[in-house]
Formats: structure tokens, sequence, C-alpha cells
């Protein structure tokens, strides 16, 4: 028998060619140990060889006797020892072999691999053949020597896949009761080298490993055994002084999963370093993941020390624990300043959430002085005491030291705190409280609050004094303002979101009724934007829940389409725009989130192309032709939420009718959705020959509509190149560059090129509700680095031809997000350009830049022109460039202080008249201006 067919040939004659050989193996017309002798003496050629014996033991290995298995084990052996190209497939053959293994020959192939197998060539099948060899009892007999081997065969390994099954491998010696001996320390190192895991897949990566699966899989190991303690929390303490969000949050969850199974004696010696590390990931947190699983692990550690078992002679680990954290926090319970207030009282509700004794540490400690304090100064409402008594409600409510009846009389003062309470800062902490409370207590929420709210929300007008008229106050609009956001804020449970998310779709069908409720005087166009905007934060509290999930597929989204399209059809005087921008976003959410997004799709862009009503709420409702380009509002929330694995039905067409909707309508908010709309779902099209056909016939389009000076859809085609342009140099997209040029070119344009020059803004910061991550869009993080380091030049030179008269034009394309120092000269000219639109153009791109820390360095040679200009513009006539010169100076406070101590008799100065300005009391109103206190404190400094 000859081997040498398989050292050439096309791969589907080497798999006949192993077909026939296991044929000829099981009928008996040769051996495997005659296939043996057959091997080639070349190292090629031998491998090819072992291949096909290792895939004709796979199929044989049944048939063979005990002599034979531990003969060709032996050869396997002794082939270890060769060069590496063979190794992969003696492992294939030793892991066929593994069933039929008499007894001892596991230790024996163990030892082998460990001593013959190069850590630097291991092949990813050496992981994947010790995996079912741990389930062979024989090898706990190695004891620490498998240890030994295992982390010799782990150390430096860096392939993902052999990472995922190494984790679990050393989580399968842990759970197995291998004994670790001397090596407990070693075992740690090698895996905890890891922590925390930092991972990206790369694009199109074939073995869809995930970072999360690494993650678990090491936390698994770190947490898999008591002996692991003394080495993992001082790793934990060390991590959390990272400056990383997502470091931080793998080991506050590290931490509270070995909490978990950990006792007294392994946490004890480091509880004072948890609790100041856990403290400050509270008190000083600039997530709320990081808070949240902050708050996680205080409950974890207190739940761990609350089953220690206390002895006459020796110290209460809770209370001594405890005691850490009442001593910190208590006092800021008190204290007028409300800053440390909310943190101080989360940590002590999650420490008292851990155990009924903690909760009674805690609530004696604690509610007698808040009680004591609000006896005595109960004159001090609206300021800090009626917070702290929501606190301590919740303090005993989650601890469940209150029967049913005291829970109930808890919801009814909710209830009254929320119908007549006006101080604002009361309002929120109420709030706060009962969304805390209504998972815990659904039912008591069902039934005590929520129909209450819904009679209020549609509770009659008052009458006048003199009878002859119905009307709601302004008081009335806030507290029905306030109902339906209390309705959101206890929506925390998919009892409760099947009886809250219907009456807020009331509210808004009440809208859109042929009645016009808004005429009579019901509902506000503020109390449609509340209704909308607490769905929304329905949606975002309640993603990740199926019940709720297909509850807002089946019922919430069709509604909001129906209602969609009654809105259209009646032409309400409600803000027809303004309603579908608060709508987008609940459907967004929605979308976004349920894993029958694909039917949404489907349904929505049948809708959008056919007028296909069959799913709607009481479909019988008539499509009108200019309908398609109102809905084209709801159709981008759904189909560029998608993920790019979710295929969106007939999307060439779709494509084709966004693009002549882009191009044609002569309604701005319909032809700019359009717009996005197309861009979103180009941005996530695979490459290849479909979307360069797209691309190629838009781009034809919209160079031919700009090109024609006397075409009348010249503002529609700019603004689809705009966001074409985004989709594509976001996703790093060839053509992203003769798009950008285009735009270039448009800065000359005498009608075009204030448009065009904003437009570089729009390229460069975020999108809300399209091209971003939350919408799955394909995104490249370093994106607006390369612009630059692509455009800054033409910038430049651009700036420098432009003419006397039109250099204003472009000069927020130089802004955009970030600044170079060669850019720099350029920018102070272009605060000096009398166009007060200009101005307010750089100043508005000028703030989010000043506010980054790296920015100071930059501007330090310039900063004394940049303040003198600004100074300059703070009397301007207009009052928006007043208000956006005052943010920048405001911004510019932050910088270091040796840099900004020089200007400060200036500023002052030059601040005198503009602080006087009524005009100024804005941020009362929410918008971006700049109060007196908040503007001049940064600059007096001690």
């Amino acid at each position: 028998m000859c081997v040498c067919p398989l050292s050439g040939g096309k791969w589907r004659f080497k798999v006949f060619f192993c077909f026939f050989v296991s044929q000829g193996v099981k009928a008996g017309n040769f051996t495997i140990l005659q296939l043996v002798e057959a091997l080639g003496s070349q190292s090629q050629t031998r491998a090819r060889g072992i291949q096909l014996l290792s895939h004709v033991l796979s199929e044989c290995s049944g048939r063979l006797s005990e002599k034979e298995v531990e003969v060709l084990v032996a050869f396997y052996e002794n082939r270890l020892k060769d060069d590496y190209v063979v190794t992969p497939h003696v492992l294939h053959g030793i892991k066929a072999l593994s069933p039929a293994w008499p007894p001892g020959l596991a230790i024996s192939v163990l030892k082998s691999l460990f001593q013959d197998v190069h850590v630097q060539v291991k092949p990813h099948a050496v992981p994947t053949f010790l995996f079912p060899c741990l389930y062979s009892t024989e090898l706990k007999g190695l004891g620490a020597d498998f240890v030994f081997g295992f982390v010799q065969a782990m150390d430096g390994e860096r392939d993902p896949r052999n990472l995922l099954l190494a984790f679990q491998i050393a989580r399968n010696i842990l759970h197995r009761g291998y004994e670790l001996g001397s090596f407990t320390e070693e075992l740690f190192e090698v895996t905890s080298c890891y922590f925390p895991i930092d991972f990206s897949p790369p694009p199109n990566d074939p073995h869809g490993i995930t970072q999360q699966e690494l993650i678990l899989a090491l936390r698994a190991v770190l947490t898999g055994t008591v002996c692991f303690a003394e080495f993992l929390l001082p790793l934990v303490i060390e991590k959390l002084d990272s400056d990383i969000q997502s470091a931080k949050l793998d080991s506050l969850q590290t931490l509270a999963a070995c909490a978990s199974m950990y006792g007294y004696r392994e946490l004890k010696e480091f509880l004072p370093g948890l609790w100041s590390s856990l403290r400050r990931e509270v008190f000083q947190t600039a997530s709320e993941k990081v808070e949240s699983a902050g708050l996680s692990s205080l409950r974890a550690i207190t739940s761990c020390l609350s089953r220690s078992i206390l002895s006459s002679d020796g110290d209460d680990a809770l209370r001594v624990f405890l005691d850490l954290i009442i001593q910190d926090c208590r006092h800021h319970l008190c204290e007028p300043d409300l800053k440390l207030v909310w943190p101080s009282a989360k940590l002590l509700q999650a420490a008292a959430s851990a155990s009924y004794r903690a909760s009674h540490i805690i609530a004696g400690a604690v509610i007698p002085q808040l009680m004591e304090q609000y006896n005595n100064q109960t004159q001090a409402r609206g300021e800090t005491l009626p917070v702290l008594t929501c606190s301590s409600c919740l303090f005993l409510l989650v601890a469940g030291l209150l029967s049913t009846s005291h829970v109930e009389l808890a919801v009814d003062h909710l209830r009254r705190l929320i119908l007549e309470e006006e101080d604002t800062q009361v309002c929120p902490a109420v709030l706060e409280c009962s969304g805390s409370l209504a998972p815990l207590y659904p039912d008591v929420f069902a039934s005590a609050m929520i129909p209450q709210l819904k009679a209020e929300i549609f509770s009659e007008p008052m009458l006048r004094d003199n009878g002859q008229e119905a009307v709601h106050t302004s008081s009335q609009h806030v507290v029905r303002q306030r109902c339906m956001t209390a309705l959101a804020a206890v929506s925390c449970h998919p009892t409760l979101v099947q009886q809250t998310a219907p009456v807020l779709l009331q509210v808004l069908s009440s809208s859109h009724t042929g009645n016009c409720a808004l005429s009579s005087g019901l509902f506000s166009t503020d109390d449609i934007i509340a209704a909308c905007r607490s769905l929304q934060q329905i949606a975002e509290q309640v993603q990740y829940a199926e019940e709720t999930g297909c509850f807002f597929h089946d019922v919430i989204i069709p509604h909001l389409l129906g209602l969609t399209v009654q809105a259209g059809l009646h032409s309400f005087h409600l803000c027809f725009k303004r309603l579908f921008r608060m709508e987008v976003p609940v459907s967004n959410c929605c979308v976004s989130l349920l894993r029958l997004a694909a039917l949404t799709a489907s349904r929505v862009v049948s809708l959008f192309l056919d007028g296909d009503t069959v799913f709607l709420p009481g479909n019988n409702l008539p499509l009108q032709p200019q309908l398609g380009s109102q809905l084209v509002c709801l159709l981008m929330a759904c189909v560029c939420s998608m993920p790019k694995s979710v295929e969106i039905p007939q999307v060439d067409r779709l494509l084709s009718e966004l693009e002549e909707l882009s191009c044609t309508s002569t309604h701005p908010f319909s032809f700019t959705l359009a717009a996005k709309c197309f861009a979103g779902l180009i941005n996530k099209r695979s490459a290849g020959q479909a979307l360069d056909l797209v691309l190629e016939r838009t781009i034809k389009r919209i160079t031919s509509e700009l090109d024609c000076m006397s075409s009348s859809l010249r503002t529609q085609a700019l603004t689809l190149l705009l966001w074409v342009a985004k989709a594509l140099l976001i996703r790093y997209h060839p053509l992203a560059t003769t798009l950008t040029d285009k735009i270039f070119s448009l800065l000359m344009d005498p009608e075009l090129a204030p448009l065009a020059a904003d437009g570089f803004s729009l390229l460069m910061s975020d999108s809300v509700d399209v091209l971003n991550r939350a919408c799955h869009a394909d995104f490249r993080i370093m994106y607006r680095q390369r612009f630059f380091t692509e455009n800054s030049a033409k910038l430049v030179e651009g700036f420098n031809s432009a003419e006397k008269g039109g250099k204003g034009m472009g000069d927020s394309v130089m802004l955009c997000g970030y600044i170079f120092p060669q850019l720099l000269p350029l920018l102070l000219e272009a605060l000096s350009c009398p166009d007060q639109a200009v101005q307010l153009s750089t100043l508005s791109c000028l703030h989010p830049v000043l506010l980054d820390p790296p920015a100071s360095p930059a501007l330090a040679p310039q900063l004394d022109g940049l303040i003198f200009r600004l100074l300059g513009l703070t009397t301007s006539p207009a009052m928006k460039v007043r208000i956006a010169t005052l943010r920048c100076l405001h911004a510019l406070a932050r910088f270091p202080d040796h840099m900004i101590l020089p200007f400060r008799a200036r500023v002052l100065r030059a601040l005198a008249t503009p602080l006087d300005d009524h005009k100024l009391s804005v941020p009362q109103q929410g918008n971006p201006g700049v109060s007196a206190q908040g503007l001049l404190s940064p600059y007096i400094k001690q």
C-alpha cells in the first residue's frame, strides 16, 4: 500500500482516498498496523500519512484490540518528538483513540504531551485534547504534576480560541477537585494575567468568540476556589484604581461573584480596603453601570458576613463592617449639601438589603437620627429632610421589615407626594423611591398607585369662577406630566408595564382623535411629549425582559405606527414634526432590542412601500400618497436600528424610494429624514457589487443636481450628499474621500457654501438617531482623526485662497470637534469676522473642544489672543453670540490654574457689563446660558 497519492491532487481526491482506506480497514483488507508501517520517512510525507492514519482511526477505533491501542498510542507518543508540522495530526489520532484507552495510558499520554509539545508551536488541538482528558479519573493521581504541566502549556497563550478552552480546563481542574499543591499561586498567575479581559474580535471573525465569553470564562476560574482569595482580592482592589470604566466594571462584578462563595476568613484582612474602593466608586462614579456594580458588590460582601458564625470570644464580623459603612455615610445624610446624600443613602440601602440582621443594625443606627431631625425641623420642608424621609422608607421596605399593610400605607404616601408635592428636590426623590419599591411590591403599586395616577391624567378641567369655561391650569398640567413620569418610574416589572404603557398610549391616542382633544384643553403639546418620553423610558428599562419585549412588539409599536398614520391623515394642528421626533426614540428603543426585530422591519417596510396596514389596530385607514414622506420618520427608527445580521426586506426597492424622496421632496423634515434613513442602510450594507451599484447611481444623481445651478433641488442633493458621506466616512469606505472632496468644492458655491461649511460639523459630530453604536452602525472610533489627518492641508489651503468677503464661510470647517495647532491662527481670524452667523458657528464648534482636557496644551500659545477676541464678543448685539461666548469663557476656566490666573483681572473687568444682562437668565428655562455666579466662580480663586 502506498500513501503517495496523498502528497498531491485536489482535496476532493484526498477525501475520497481517506474514505477508501477507511473502508479497506473496515472490510479487513489490511490492518491499522499495516497502515502505520506504510508511512513515509520524510517529515512532510509522514505528516500526510499520519493525517490519513488519524482520519482512519476516527472512523475505526472501535474495532481495535487493547494491544493495538497500546501500540498505536506508543507510536503517537514517539511522533510528538517529530517536527512540529506532524503535531496536529498526532493529537487528532490520540484523541480518536482516547475512548478505547486501557488503564494507565491517560497518564502516559499527558506526560508526553507536557514534555514534548513546545509551547511556542502548540496548535489549537492541544487544549481541545486536554479538555476531555480531565474526565479521566485516573488523572487525579498525577496531583500537582498535572497542574504544573497545564500551567506550562498555558503560559503565554494569546489565541482567543485557546484561551477560552484553557479557562474552561482551569475551571474544571478547580471544580473536579484536582490537588493544586504548591502550584496554587502559579495557576492563579497564569490565568489572572489576562484580567481584566481586553479583547476586540477582528472584523468578520470566523470563530465568533466575544469579549463577554472570555470575561465570564475567566471569572469562573478566578472565583472557582477560596484558595485564590489571598491573591484575587488585592488584584481587584488594584484594578478598581484603573481609569478604564470596563476594568472597574469587570472588577466589581468579579468581586460580587467571589464574595458570594467566600467566608469571613477570606474577606477579613481586605475589608477596609474593599470598603474604601467601593465607597469611592459610588461617591465619585461617572457611570451608572459602575455604581450599580459597586452596590451589588457591597450587598454580596454584607450577605457573606451575615452568614458568619458568631462565637463568644470572636468579633462580630458583620457589625464591625457595618460600623465602617455607618460611620462614613450617616453624617452625610444630615448635611445641607445634597451632593453626597443620595450616594450615602444608596450605600446604606445596599448593605441593609443583604440580610435581616444587616437591615436591623443599619435601621437602628440611622432611622432615629433622621426622625429626630425631621420632628425638630419640620419647617425645613422642601430642603434635605423630605428627601431623607423617602430614603429611610426605602431602607425599611427593601429589607422587608414592614408588613403588607405598612407597604400599602407607604405607597399611598408616595402617591400623595406625586400628586401634591411641588418642591423640585422632593419630587425626583419620590420618583426614585417609587421606582426602587415597585419591582419588590408590584401588586401593591398595581392596585394602590397606577389607577389613581391614570385618573389624575384623564381628569376633567376645573371650572372657572363663573362656571362657564372649563380649562386646565398650568399647575394641573405639571401634575399630569409628573404622573406620566411616575408611571414610567414604576414600570420595572412586566405586570406593571402592561398597565402603565396602555395609559400612555391612550394619551397619545386622545391627541390623535378627530375631535382633537388638544383644542378642548385636555392635553397640551407638553403633555404629549411627556407621554412619549415616559414610553421611551419604559422601553429602556425593560429592554432585556422577554415578556415585556413581546408586549412592545405586539402592542406598542403597531399602535405607534397606527397613530402616525392617523396624524398624517388628519393633519392635526399639534406640531406634527415635534410629535414624530418624540415618537421615534420609542420605536427605535423597542425595535433594536426585540428578537422579533426582523418581523417588525418587514411590517414597517411594507407599510412604507405598499401601504400595507393589515397589522395596525383599526387597519381600515386609507393611505394617501403624501403619507410615505411622513412615515419615513418611523421607518428610519425601525430599519436603521437593526443589527447588521437582520436582513431588511426589499432593501433595493427601499433604497430607491428613499433616494427619490430625499432628492425630490420639498419638505425639509421629510427629505432630511429620508437622507438619514438612506445613509443608515448604506452604512450597514456589505461591501460588494450591490453596494457599488447603489452608490454609483446615487452619487451620479447628487452630482448632476448640484452642478445644475438653476436646479431648485440643490439643497436636497447636498443634504443627501452629507449623510451618505458620513455613512461611508465612519466605516472607512474608499468613496468617502470622493464625497468629502465634493463638499470641499461647494465651499465656494455662492448658494450652498454656508450649508456645506456647517455640513462638516455634521460629519464630525455624533448623531442621536442614526449612524451610532446604539443603532449597530459600522463605526470606526478613529474616523475623526483620520479625516483631519487627510484633510487638514486642504482646510488651510482653502482658507488662504478664499476671497476676503467669503473667507468666513468655511471657518466652521476647521473646527468640527478637533483643533490642530496649525489651524489656531485661522480660528482667531474667524472669530474676528464681522458676520454674526460665522461667529456663532465658530463659537458653537469651539466650545466642546475647550471642554476636552487635551486641548489646553495646544491652545496655550494662542490663549492670550483667544481670550482677547472672546471678551470682545461678550458685548455683541446678538444675544446668541453673547451666550455662546460666555460658555466658551466658562469652558476656559477648566484649564490649569497657571494658564488662566494671569487673565483673571482682565476677564472680571470685561464681564461687568454682560453679567448685568437680564437675558442671561436663560438657564432657568433650560437653555444653554451661563449664570453670573457660575461664570465668575472659576476665575475668583484664592
